[in-house]
């Protein structure tokens, strides 16, 4: 996958139709790589987890192009490449596993981002009633290695409706999404360990997502 970021870099500088209509063989030669490695990381994450086992690359991956409509930005394409791993790919509702790749960041990452509010419900319930596990989830040594516990970016001020503020949950409850993120460094695309990096991190998520989807599921 050497050519992902050395396009992604070059198609940032140079951010207009005219330029990506040029090097537009560039694009696709980075997008086949990205493609050849999802099928792998794809099969083998499907020997823990059979329903991914069907799972096409052309399902996870996000499209370059940009919806500008309702946007001051008006660059016509994205300048990072991205895949969402689940049953269904980037459409699923179940929990995922993500992979991000840009010249600014690189990371990993997986659970459920800004989740629709019956899906919101059924997680805070599950929450609630299952705390200790969720606890034991993100106090195990695989999980702590890789992760620094849940991402807070999407957070409520206050009490979630339904709940009180001796909740001993609240700070999870206050969740708006319940994700986790793990940061590499682009050098390390395209390195022989690449793969297994990337199924180390997910599978010290594994269990997260495993919860989560427990909740959906109800």
């Amino acid at each position: 996958m050497h050519s992902i970021i050395p396009f992604l870099q070059s198609l940032s500088e140079n951010n207009n139709r005219d330029w990506f209509t040029a090097h537009k063989k560039d694009y696709e030669k980075a997008q086949k790589e990205l493609s050849s490695f999802l099928e792998i990381l794809i099969a083998e994450l499907a020997k823990a987890e059979p329903e991914l086992t069907d799972l096409k690359p052309k399902d996870c991956l996000f499209r370059i192009y940009r919806d500008v409509r309702f946007s001051k930005n008006k660059d016509p394409y994205k300048t990072n490449m991205g895949a969402v791993i689940a049953p269904g790919g980037r459409k699923s509702k179940k929990a995922f596993y993500y992979l991000h790749l840009s010249p600014e960041s690189c990371f990993l990452a997986g659970g459920q981002y800004v989740p629709e509010a019956d899906k919101l419900k059924l997680i805070r319930q599950e929450i609630d009633y299952n705390l200790s596990d969720l606890e034991k989830i993100v106090a195990a040594p695989e999980f702590k290695k890789y992760f620094q516990g849940l991402d807070q970016e999407e957070k409520l001020k206050n009490a979630p409706k339904g709940y009180e503020l001796d909740n001993p949950a609240l700070d999870y409850l206050k969740l708006k999404s319940f994700t986790v993120s793990h940061e590499f460094k682009a050098n390390q695309i395209g390195k022989a360990d690449f793969l297994n990096f990337c199924l180390d991190v997910y599978a010290a998520m594994r269990p997260f997502n495993g919860f989560l989807n427990q909740a959906l599921d109800a």
